[in-house]
């Protein structure tokens, strides 16, 4: 089965118990209100389970591999099946190894790193820049940056186009996001996937958006590799995974050199040192692991797992429908998208406002409402220049960020949800916008270091 939407009359389930959810802020107009976090494309919230976890393990705490004591040896066996778990939430083949990084974005220049030489790397100027720019950085590396397309079915065809004119014919990666960060358009990964083997490429699944939000199966969509973050995944912040096919990895140098990657070293008569590195994930993994990271992981793999994925996407199916249907009765908001507003995507919408500057914008939904949004270019300059390319000028107001030479102040609003978003926190954030829209901002707001903040004029 593709990525696709899941039918929406399944039963729906109540969000699941995150941290900060009962946290107060205050409001410039006076009180305080419960928190609405609507930045989960940003960093989901940490799952309560998985705060819980962590701390039934702290006391147990000690350093992994190699050690005989007796709390090593229980962290060891923590680390490495938290490793299993992530195989299986990722549906991993046998033969394929799971990486604990820091990252997505340390999950892709690793792979990066272990590019063979003169590869070629196609990637669409659509992804977020974890995914669009770590290739060039690799010598002998080749990148083509493909045009965004405007259905996915033009994605496959242009990356078939792409792939077969290619030369000369060597070793070739594709990288490609499975659900984007700014339009939340869910990519069609299993088709791109078969047009990169057809024409004798790789490919690398940027899940760090999919994955909270569907199931991931490298061997159901047949992709390489995977890479995703923990903090998007409920997990706390520091951790990532990048799993997938082993060979490309066994025979590039160690990501980091130091102990852990090296399997045995030794003293050469010329006075340097002969290193057999390991061939196993740990040949990525140097230094001391983030085991409490790994572990966190692993925890949000098995509440979501339980959860079911099937219950999940349904509930957030009527979660962007409500959004969706809200902000279409407000004629000046401007949802944006590639492939149209009958696109499937997970809980990340992104839009503009007429006559507000999206950074106005968002501070007002933060001092006077308590909603925390997004703001910019997403860190996918590209993908938002694109989809605002057509649009009026941004009014040069409070926030307006530096346009580079030549070419307009644009930003967009985004907005982001998940498991754990309550149904009060997207109404809140419908009506506010409604509010905004018809009777303007209640406080004054000016530029402070390049961001819009509240002031008492």
């Amino acid at each position: 089965m593709s990525v696709s939407t899941v039918a929406t009359d399944r039963p729906v389930c109540s969000p699941l118990d995150v941290l900060g959810r009962d946290v107060l802020v205050p409001l410039v107009t006076g009180g305080e209100v419960g928190y609405a976090a609507l930045d989960y494309a940003a960093s989901a919230p940490a799952l309560q389970r998985v705060w819980d976890d962590v701390a039934a393990y702290a006391p147990y705490y000690g350093s992994v591999h190699r050690g005989a004591g007796y709390l090593s040896q229980l962290s060891t066996d923590l680390f490495e099946n938290a490793r299993a778990t992530v195989a299986g939430f990722l549906g991993c083949r046998d033969d394929d190894q799971v990486i604990f990084t820091r990252s997505t974005t340390d999950s892709l220049n690793l792979l990066a790193a272990a590019l063979p030489p003169a590869t070629r790397v196609f990637v669409f100027e659509t992804e977020h820049h974890a995914s669009l720019l770590p290739w060039e950085r690799r010598d002998g590396v080749e990148v083509t940056y493909l045009d965004a397309p405007r259905t996915p079915r033009q994605a496959v065809d242009i990356l078939e186009k792409a792939l077969a004119a290619r030369e000369p014919y060597g070793p070739a990666l594709v990288c490609v996001t499975g659900a984007s960060n700014v339009t939340g358009e869910l990519w069609p990964v299993k088709e791109l996937a078969a047009a990169a083997h057809a024409h004798g490429a790789r490919i690398v699944l940027d899940a760090a958006q999919l994955a909270p939000h569907h199931p991931v199966d490298l061997a159901e969509l047949d992709v390489d590799w995977a890479a995703f973050s923990g903090h998007k995944l409920y997990a706390p912040f520091g951790s990532g995974v990048l799993a997938g096919r082993a060979d490309w990895l066994q025979e590039a140098d160690p990501y980091l050199a130091g102990g852990g990657a090296s399997r045995t070293v030794a003293r050469r008569p010329d006075g340097g040192v002969d290193v057999a590195w390991h061939t196993s994930a740990a040949r990525h993994e140097a230094g001391s692991p983030n085991v409490i990271g790994a572990y966190a992981i692993a925890s949000a793999c098995q509440a979501l797992t339980e959860a079911g994925f099937d219950t999940l996407v349904a509930r957030e199916q009527e979660l962007i429908a409500r959004v969706r249907t809200g902000l279409a009765e407000v004629p000046a908001v401007r949802i944006l998208s590639l492939f149209g507003d009958d696109a499937p995507r997970v809980g990340v919408l992104s839009f503009v406002v007429d006559g507000w500057n999206s950074s106005h914008f968002a501070a007002a939904l933060s001092a006077e409402y308590g909603i925390g949004v997004r703001d910019g270019l997403f860190c996918a300059h590209p993908l938002v220049r694109t989809l605002l390319g057509g649009a009026p000028d941004e009014p040069g107001e409070c926030g307006a960020p530096d346009a580079a030479p030549g070419e307009r102040s644009l930003n967009a609003i985004r907005v982001s949800f998940g498991a754990g978003t309550p149904d009060e926190h997207v109404d809140r954030f419908v009506r506010a916008v409604k509010e905004l829209v018809a009777d303007g901002a209640r406080w004054s707001y000016r530029t402070e270091e390049g961001r819009c903040v509240p002031y008492a004029a």
